[in-house]
């Protein structure tokens, strides 16, 4: 398949990152009009062994990195307004992770940077957007350490944390009295009753995105149901948990199950 079929199979993702990368949509088409070009130049700049998409995003990252994109970017949409608030290469990052579901791996060979500065990239991306999107985090969480280890996490992106809640009935009391702007919520509480229902019971007054830890994913990613779109499993990395809810505030959507399940 030639270089110009591959491109073009993956040209709406493309569009999408170039235009938050930009600041809008014809300066992001421009630039990938940009990238076309140089590939009929420059066939060679595409590896063809490598994954398509993954080879796309890598040249497209090199042609625009070389140019020079104008000072002024002004992005169109309230996510956008956030990412402008990145630096330029944190911005991609962020992008390339949270956004076009890249690994950090990944990311690093897309814009030729170590892993260690990816990970800086990212924690740095976080402290960027929080700053954005300062809220409120309810934490239903029964083991006091995790507890505490999450409150400390949420903290230092610039959160106010409540509770933590060990019940059922202590979550949803909680998110009546505080209306958190965002829930983390363990799966199996101090009582033997279901996070997960009361995440749902919550959910029908609160509308705040949800990030679920637990040790048992598999009761969630059954691949039969509807599942979260966050999901951290224990134990877990200080750097996940920042990506996570740095990505659930920007992109303020509800993991909220479609029918009501037990765990």
């Amino acid at each position: 398949m030639s270089v110009a079929k591959v491109i073009a199979e993956h040209m709406p993702q493309l569009r999408r990152y170039a235009r938050a990368v930009s600041g809008s949509q014809a300066t992001g088409d421009a630039a990938v009009e940009g990238l076309l070009q140089r590939l009929l130049a420059e066939p060679t700049l595409f590896d063809p062994g490598a994954d398509a998409r993954e080879e796309s995003f890598r040249v497209f990252a090199r042609v625009w990195n070389a140019g020079a994109p104008p000072a002024a970017m002004r992005p169109a949409l309230l996510p956008d307004l956030r990412v402008e608030a990145i630096g330029p290469v944190a911005r991609q990052v962020f992008l390339l992770t949270a956004v076009e579901g890249f690994t950090p791996g990944q990311t690093a060979r897309i814009l030729d940077l170590s892993k260690e500065k990816i990970a800086q990239l990212i924690e740095e991306a976080g402290r960027a957007i929080s700053a954005q999107v300062a809220s409120k985090v309810a934490i239903i969480e029964d083991e006091p350490m995790i507890a505490m280890d999450l409150e400390s996490i949420v903290s230092s992106l610039g959160h106010q944390v409540v509770g933590p809640a060990r019940t059922h009935s202590e979550a949803v009391a909680l998110a009546q009295a505080e209306h958190p702007g965002l829930v983390l919520a363990d799966i199996r509480l101090a009582d033997g009753s279901s996070g997960l229902e009361a995440v749902n019971e919550i959910l029908e007054n609160c509308a705040a995105p949800v990030i679920f830890i637990t040790a048992y994913p598999e009761s969630l990613l059954t691949g039969e149901r509807p599942e979260p779109t966050f999901l951290i499993s224990k134990p877990f990395r200080a750097e996940t948990v920042k990506a996570l809810v740095s990505q659930a505030l920007f992109f303020d959507e509800q993991a909220r199950p479609a029918q009501r399940r037990t765990a």
